[in-house]
């Protein structure tokens, strides 16, 4: 065996190891977080902070009293990103691009329109307070589309840093819980029909388990009509993720020759026309019912695996640093978005 060699497989085994350390590392902080959801639904009744943000706020933790070497980053990395983009992917197949469409054109119009001007107003309330652009984006889409989820999803795609998805992720899940607390507050205020309050809830929560949490403690009716609001919201996530993809590409710089001797199907990462394809398999009834439970729980695990990943990675003194700025943008965005939902709840 030459020197070459013995140093070659030395390299692999290195890398072996240290993906499989890192993963593991993300594996553990998985399990705990999720123990904790259980743990809060069993003393609450509802899971009011969701694993995903119980794994990065650990990952976070842990990074502030260490910092992962060379061996632990390989697996790291992997599940920050590659088991990120399998999450939403899988997240397709729990669309049903048929029961949305059949909710009515002016509700499908509605909250169409209403992602859409979230999206413009959060993303400019966000710069107008300074803040960088990709964070700005998270932001956004968070607040308009499906709060954590959401942010993870676009993430990769925009080349996000650690540091802003940490940020985004931990700020946006304070205020979601105390969406969550506070919501039911307005319907004696607003006098709202369970109805207006499904919709309102749908148009304004972040998350489906919160929209439950929100809804069911009011009436049956508010928690139907407000989960299919929210999945007709969650069902943005795919034309913003391909949206976002070409806007990127474009503001990239690349002279001419570069770009036409690219191919138009390699703007969009493989991930989204995937998600995009597993929903509409859904949609077709080629995905078995019995398998929509066991896709969705593998990709909520997987998601929790890379906010675990991604943890690791946030500098905590650059999140303080920007907190502030953030905090105000994602309540501002808020605000705003009950505020116009409100609105349109009285055409119901």
């Amino acid at each position: 065996m030459t020197t070459s060699t013995a140093e070659e497989r030395k390299t692999l085994w290195d890398d072996v190891a240290g993906r499989t350390w890192g993963v593991a590392l993300c594996l553990a902080i998985t399990l705990v977080s999720i123990a904790a959801q259980k743990l809060e639904v069993w003393l609450l009744g509802v899971p009011y902070v969701e694993a995903l943000v119980i794994a990065i706020l650990l990952g976070m933790a842990i990074r502030a009293f260490w910092t992962p070497g060379h061996r632990w980053m390989s697996g790291i990395s992997f599940s920050a990103k590659q088991l990120l983009e399998v999450a939403v992917m899988l997240m397709g197949a729990s669309l049903s691009l048929a029961a949305i469409a059949a909710s009515g054109p002016l509700l499908l119009a509605i909250v169409v329109a209403i992602v859409i001007v979230s999206l413009v107003f959060s993303y400019g309330i966000s710069r107008a307070l300074g803040l960088p652009q990709k964070i700005s984006i998270l932001i956004a889409c968070g607040n308009s589309i499906c709060g954590n989820s959401a942010i993870a999803a676009a993430a990769p795609v925009i080349s996000a840093s650690s540091d802003d998805v940490g940020a985004s992720i931990s700020f946006t899940a304070i205020l979601g819980v105390i969406t969550v607390l506070g919501l039911p507050l307005l319907v004696p205020l607003f006098d709202l029909s369970f109805r207006q309050y499904g919709i309102l809830a749908g148009l304004t929560v972040y998350a489906v388990p919160q929209v439950l949490a929100t809804t069911v403690p009011v009436s049956f009716v508010s928690a139907q009509v407000g989960t299919l609001v929210k999945l007709i919201r969650v069902l943005m996530l795919g034309p913003v993720l391909i949206g976002l993809t070409l806007m990127m590409r474009g503001k990239e710089g690349r002279s001419p020759a570069v770009a036409s001797a690219r191919s138009p199907l390699t703007w969009v990462p493989w991930f989204i026309p995937a998600f995009l394809a597993f929903a509409a398999l859904r949609s077709l009834g080629l995905v078995p019912d019995f398998a929509i439970g066991p896709i969705a729980k593998v990709a909520s695990f997987l998601t929790v695996v890379s906010m675990a990943a991604l943890g690791l990675g946030v500098d905590l003194s650059l999140v303080g640093r920007a907190g502030v700025r953030i905090t105000a943008a994602v309540l501002l965005s808020l605000v705003l978005l009950i505020v116009v939902s409100l609105g349109v709840t009285r055409f119901f």
